[in-house]
């Protein structure tokens, strides 16, 4: 049995405005979250995983530079989520089936829960598997390849969350990752 590949894609372009700070350089038990997530991905085994930066580049990059990844840019990451998204969805390679894509302010983000995702999308590759928490449909999601060109047409900042919620996705509880940090008291 062929096993379909996924890529990761890691969002961390924003410019964290409401916390004041790169929520990506945060650490948590000596390790920025950005570091921790990108190594979550690559425990996935995808084919690749690109990380998409936008704001203070340079510095995110130093933050990763011992991992094996691509780093693409979103030069107009400001304009919301999609934008990001989108500049990782077009940097996949033609062989991948999905891509996992993930986010830096969840610190409850663990590596069974994308194992968990990874896993279910193999059972059934051409359908969506998101992570549910807080009576939503969010990130970390595997998309399926067939909706890469909808991703393109995407705009603003809602990232996928239209299409998770319009479409049939199979949801896999993750209740913690509720909590995310946007805000300054998010921190406690």
């Amino acid at each position: 049995m062929i096993v379909a590949s996924h890529t990761a894609v890691l969002l961390a372009a924003g410019a964290s405005t409401r916390l004041g700070r790169p929520k990506q350089l945060i650490e948590i038990a000596g390790e920025t979250l950005l570091h921790r997530v990108a190594r979550a991905l690559l425990a996935t085994s995808p084919s690749e995983l690109i990380v998409v930066l936008g704001d203070d580049a340079e510095r995110m990059q130093s933050a990763i530079d011992d991992l094996p990844l691509r780093v693409v840019i979103a030069s107009d990451y400001a304009s919301g989520m999609s934008a990001s998204l989108r500049v990782g969805i077009a940097a996949i390679d033609g062989d991948s089936a999905g891509a996992l894509i993930a986010l830096t302010d969840q610190p409850a983000l663990d590596l069974p829960h994308l194992l968990a995702l990874r896993d279910a999308w193999r059972a059934a590759p051409a359908r969506a598997i998101a992570s549910a928490y807080a009576g939503v449909r969010g990130v970390p999601a595997i998309l399926p390849r067939a909706w890469f060109a909808d991703i393109a047409r995407l705009h603003g900042d809602a990232g996928a969350r239209e299409l998770l919620r319009a479409r049939d996705v199979t949801a896999i509880g993750a209740p913690a990752l509720a909590t995310d940090i946007d805000r300054p008291e998010d921190l406690r």
